[in-house]
């Protein structure tokens, strides 16, 4: 039978959906893949549980302070649990890591699980406009470079490419402090609002979401001011790397037999660019994007420091520099559940741009 001219135009995801007549089991997937995720976060929890007790230094002896006695200490080592063998540790702070008890800080007493409440919204903000800013950029640019392979745009899309992927980001979250706070005074130098600025009621703790939620538009804009240089400075990085794999799909994609065909027929070029090509290499673009997401959160503790952020990043370093392993050990757990999450829905969203892909 002779195919119609859409059918031959739809390019292969199309075609190949046609093929397929099983319902995707999508439910039983993300079970499936729940399930999955406790082993994984046991193995995490066990890595992260055995470097914290193997690094040299005495947690202890710093939240105790340089003047407690040894009978202090030890009153510290028994109020904490660290008195008993690393098997018995262990079983008791995972017997509370599953009933939401994450454990207390060694220096400031406070329950992690709360520092993980009031520290993650603003690492989660300051990732997500990161990402979102690379995505904005980076998907366009590396359309427009394929579009025009080996020609000025390409070259100069690969140059910057290559020039934001080569500087470290410490120099430039420090240029960008001297060019845009310093010199021209177009945004603050860092934190996340004023000091003399209220943040609005937590609802997510995400501040621009919660200042719109109440119509506060004044602290929304503020919000956005604190937070477009350190997440333009976190997403050059990602930006990178999705212009350079979304050139390269778009590149590997512009060469299939379909894109010829659909030109000889006489369908418009940019109808099968946005259409077709750029579908079919979003697949590997939004890998890139989920795992830059993953990457940056876990990157952003150097951005956090610089910019005064009070994110996970700057919770951690301060953990870090007391010892205080409780609190690393909840945001290495923490980071192993936002990157399993972050997998899942990568998956579906797979299921989404293809549906070739089926979930057994």
């Amino acid at each position: 039978m002779q195919q119609t001219l859409e059918e031959r135009s739809a390019g292969p995801l199309q075609k190949g959906a046609k093929l397929i007549v099983l319902p995707m089991n999508i439910r039983f997937y993300i079970l499936r893949r729940i399930a999955l995720l406790i082993p994984t976060l046991v193995g995490l929890s066990i890595l992260t549980f055995s470097i914290a007790r193997i690094v040299p230094g005495d947690p202890v002896g710093l939240a105790a302070g340089p003047r407690a006695t040894e009978e202090i200490k030890e009153a510290f080592r028994r109020e904490f649990g660290l008195d008993q063998p690393l098997p018995i540790q262990y079983i008791n702070y995972m017997t509370g890591l599953f009933r939401g008890d994450w454990g207390e800080s060694l220096y400031t007493r406070r329950s992690v699980i709360g520092d993980l409440r009031v520290f993650w919204p603003a690492t989660l903000e300051l990732t997500t406009a990161a990402v979102v800013i690379a995505t904005l950029l980076g998907v366009p640019a590396g359309v427009i470079s394929a579009m025009y392979r080996n020609r000025l745009p390409d070259h100069v899309a690969r140059v910057l490419s290559l020039f934001f992927v080569s500087f470290p980001s410490f120099w430039l979250a420090m240029i960008f402090q001297t060019w845009f706070a310093r010199d021209l005074g177009l945004f603050p130098i860092g934190k996340r609002l004023p000091v003399l600025v209220s943040p609005p009621a937590p609802t997510t703790g995400l501040f621009l979401i919660d200042s719109l939620v109440q119509l506060d538009i004044e602290t929304f804009l503020i919000s956005l001011r604190h937070l477009f240089i350190p997440a333009l400075v976190l997403s050059f990085g990602a930006f990178a790397s999705i212009t350079r794999i979304t050139r390269a799909s778009m590149v590997e994609a512009l060469e299939k037999d379909f894109v010829r065909m659909e030109r000889a027929i006489g369908i418009p070029y940019r109808v099968i660019i946005f259409k077709y090509v750029l579908r079919n290499a979003l697949i590997a673009t939004i890998t890139v994007i989920s795992l830059n997401f993953g990457w940056l959160m876990a990157g952003a503790i150097l951005i956090e420091t610089i910019f005064d952020w009070p994110g996970l990043g700057l919770y951690a370093v301060e953990a870090s520099l007391s010892l205080d392993f409780q609190p690393i050990m909840g945001i290495a757990i923490l980071y192993g559940v936002v990157f399993s999450v972050v997998n899942i829905l990568t998956d579906i969203v797979y299921g989404i741009l293809d549906p070739r892909i089926r979930y057994g």
